[in-house]
């Protein structure tokens, strides 16, 4: 008997898909494969995208409980949280959250996922272009490649202290990253959407199949 899965993807404007006009981003790119796969005969995964331009944690922890209560699936929820590229920007030499508060956000928002699921992942942030790495863009923020590193051990060391998975795109990125960025330097090209998507297709693969207890 097919099961239906629920797959919830929480994160800011990369999450969403912005800058790609061509697949609607990674996530979107799996919600066509999903869907593919259940017409050949696979379990149902409905992957919601739940990405929201802009958003820092700050935002994640305000409305996580009520994405998920509203999105709850009986047979089972996988989550998704991407969050840090906007979290680490500086504006007027300020975080728009700092990596102590970062943290604390994480941690709440994972223990209200873990409320309606066992299966999370914990997605990294990806690298900047050389182009935007410590200079101000236009929307005021200030983003370095230094903090990256920083919040991405944070969510590293989340992710082991929990026993969640962690999904690496920033190693996957940091050799062709000038490739696979978009102009703005932040967020992916469709190219690199596509090998988001392609890096996460072997977990969406394992909720898809018949046999999954």
């Amino acid at each position: 008997m097919k099961k239906m899965m629920y797959g919830l993807f929480f994160g800011d404007s990369i999450t969403y898909g912005e800058y790609d006009g061509v697949f609607g981003g990674w996530v979107d790119i799996l919600k066509r494969y999903a869907l593919q796969r259940y017409n050949e005969g696979s379990n149902e995964f409905i992957l919601f995208n739940l990405g929201i331009g802009g958003e820092t944690t700050e935002g994640l922890v305000k409305r996580i409980p009520h994405e998920i209560s509203a999105r709850n699936s009986p047979e089972g929820n996988v989550i998704f949280i991407g969050y840090g590229a906007n979290d680490l920007a500086k504006k007027d030499e300020n975080y728009l959250v700092n990596p102590e508060q970062f943290k604390t956000n994480m941690v709440t928002a994972i223990q209200e996922a873990k409320k309606f699921s066992n299966d999370i992942y914990l997605v990294s942030i990806l690298p900047f272009s050389k182009n935007v790495d410590g200079v101000i863009v236009a929307s005021g923020k200030l983003r370095t490649n230094d903090k990256v590193l920083i919040y991405n051990q944070i969510l590293k060391n989340i992710a082991v202290e929990n026993s969640l998975h962690y999904i690496d795109f920033h190693s996957a990125f940091l050799d062709d990253k000038e490739v696979l960025l978009s102009a703005d330097g932040v967020h992916p090209n469709e190219k690199g959407y596509g090998m988001m998507a392609e890096i996460v297709i072997p977990i969406i693969e394992k909720y898809l199949q018949c046999n999954i207890s």
